[in-house]
């Protein structure tokens, strides 16, 4: 254990490792302001994109700034994992604030979308370790059993960026200029003030004590995982415009797959120093849990990618108000973490919810999958309640299943494993709903023009000096005229929709509506997966101990040598 963080800490009555109460939540609120930095810019960003590539004139490119990101925070991930376990996780976690915090700032000054593609890769590399080493940190402090009732507190801080997040990033990206800088650029901006004061709290209430742990660093490791996951994070994001059989992408695929054989080979050579020790795979309970990850993150895409597009094209929401509109699903999440984190600290047992929590899940995407143009807006927003459900009794209940599984040492790689699987199951579901979308939009948009000139308020549309006299109808009604349902207005920018004629955008938003109802149909295939895997996850007894209290008792039994 090292000096420092030995006297950091005052040592529990009886010298147990255990923390009371007290000393839980203040080490929790320099958590929660680390993982605020990193959900609050995720929404306000989201919500503001459109603006600020507008501002860089990169429509077309951004999303590389997206796919940037994706790619330095997943990889990312399981290096924190690893370095913390060797090192502790203090300074890794005031590192990931700190770097973080960088690229926010670089962000900010960005001048092209390409320059703030780069500078989002930095925020990445801090991103990686905000949620994992939080929630490890959470790991060692807090008993299993108990996580639950903790558990609420992360969810507010989720909950608050969901809300607070819309609202700012609208705010900001509709103002040309605040204290001196174009509005946009405060979507960044605004970390840094966050960020110092997370890194003051941070610095004084995070001091835990630490086996240090002489172990080489395997950066063989991480550079083969590197050359692995970056080309096919790349392709996943771009294959859809390149193609998924271009010669860009087929070098992609064969890059990809070279990496992760390497990445295998390092990690057999490493042994127990791998930065992913192969070890853990062996556990049922370890590799089951991840694929669950895995599947759970690829189907929660499926409905959280889909769901603002609705609400904004089909239902002409402003990105604020989408936002906004997406808060019972948070809601939903709230609710379904509190209650089965208070069932588990009663019960110890934990199996049931992450089954319940993938049929509630395939239930409410089915149910989405039904949803059209003149549906009611309260329907959605309901099933959303539901949809959060689901996730919430599956994010946190699987990596608790996967941090019971492996012993104290391994909680920072275990941690960081179950995120880096649902981050990557996210990138896939990611790519293959919106190859579906934009794969199927075209022709469904072409079916319901065809059924459209069959009605009277089309024909009748068709033949109004109004409507034809309106230079934004002027792309509908050449591409009519010419009958080239293929062509007319771009997709890549739906914007066209709010100018034209409603009886002419119709038939454009019921081929979105019912593209994005196979997109809901997909994802809950994916998640009936989950549902079923989640019966063969073997129910591991949740000690009542924490990891330092754990890690104390194995010091104390060591024999003592004599002087």
């Amino acid at each position: 254990m090292s000096d420092t963080d030995a006297r950091a800490v005052p040592a529990p009555a009886g010298g147990s490792g255990a923390l009371s109460h007290r000393q839980i939540v203040t080490i929790l609120s320099g958590l929660m302001l680390g993982m605020l930095l990193a959900a609050l810019d995720q929404t306000i960003v989201s919500a503001a994109m459109r603006t600020i590539a507008d501002q860089l004139h990169g429509q077309s490119a951004q999303a590389w700034a997206t796919t940037a990101y994706l790619i330095t925070s997943t990889i990312s991930t399981p290096l924190y994992g690893k370095l913390s376990d060797i090192y502790g996780r203090r300074p890794f976690y005031l590192a990931s604030i700190s770097i973080f915090l960088v690229g926010s700032a670089l962000c900010g000054v960005a001048n092209s979308m390409y320059e703030l593609a780069a500078f989002r890769a930095v925020q990445g590399l801090g991103a990686g370790g905000l949620f994992s080493l939080a929630i490890a940190i959470m790991g060692d402090i807090i008993p299993p059993r108990e996580r639950g009732r903790y558990q609420g507190y992360f969810m507010a801080v989720f909950g608050s960026a969901s809300v607070l997040g819309p609202v700012v990033g609208g705010f900001f990206a509709g103002l040309d200029t605040f204290l001196g800088f174009a509005g946009w650029r405060w979507v960044f901006l605004i970390n840094l003030p966050i960020g110092v004061v997370a890194l003051i709290v941070v610095t004084k209430v995070l001091k835990l004590p630490h086996n240090r742990v002489n172990h080489r660093v395997d950066y063989l490791g991480a550079l083969a995982l590197t050359v692995g996951l970056v080309p096919l994070l790349i392709v996943a994001e771009q294959g859809r415009e390149w193609g998924w059989t271009s010669g860009n992408s087929i070098a992609m695929y064969v890059v990809g797959v070279v990496g992760l054989a390497l990445f295998v080979l390092a990690e057999r050579r490493m042994g127990d120093e791998a930065v992913l020790p192969l070890r853990l795979f062996r556990s049922p309970v370890f590799s089951l849990g991840n694929i669950l990850n895995f599947i759970v993150g690829m189907g929660m895409f499926g409905g959280l990618l889909s769901l603002p597009l609705y609400l904004q094209i089909v239902k002409g929401t402003s990105p604020t108000e989408s936002g906004l509109l997406m808060v019972p699903l948070t809601l939903g999440i709230m609710l379904a973490t509190g209650i089965s984190g208070t069932m588990i600290s009663r019960t110890g047992r934990y199996k049931v919810f992450p089954i319940i929590g993938a049929g509630a899940m395939t239930v409410s995407l089915l149910l989405f999958s039904r949803i059209g143009v003149d549906t009611p807006l309260w329907e959605p927003c309901l099933t959303m309640v539901l949809m959060g459900a689901g996730l919430g009794l599956c994010m946190q209940t699987l990596v608790m299943a996967v941090q019971n599984d492996v012993a104290p040492k391994d909680m920072g790689v275990a941690t960081a494993s179950a995120t880096f699987f649902r981050q990557t199951g996210g990138t896939v579901g990611a790519a293959v709903f919106m190859s579906i979308l934009f794969g199927v939009v075209g022709d469904r948009i072409a079916d319901a023009f065809r059924e459209a000139a069959q009605s009277a308020s089309f024909k009748a549309a068709l033949a109004d000096p109004a409507v034809l006299g309106n230079p934004a109808n002027q792309p509908v009604l050449q591409m009519l005229k010419g009958q080239q349902t293929g062509g007319g207005p771009s997709l890549d920018d739906t914007s066209f929709l709010a100018n034209l004629d409603p009886r002419l955008a119709r038939p454009f938003l019921e081929g979105f509506s019912s593209s994005m109802d196979t997109v809901f149909l997909a994802g809950a295939i994916v998640t009936a997966v989950a549902f079923v895997l989640n019966f063969f996850l073997k129910e591991v007894p949740l000690p009542s101990k924490s990891n330092l209290e754990r890690v104390s008792e194995e010091r104390d039994a060591m024999p003592t040598i004599g002087h």
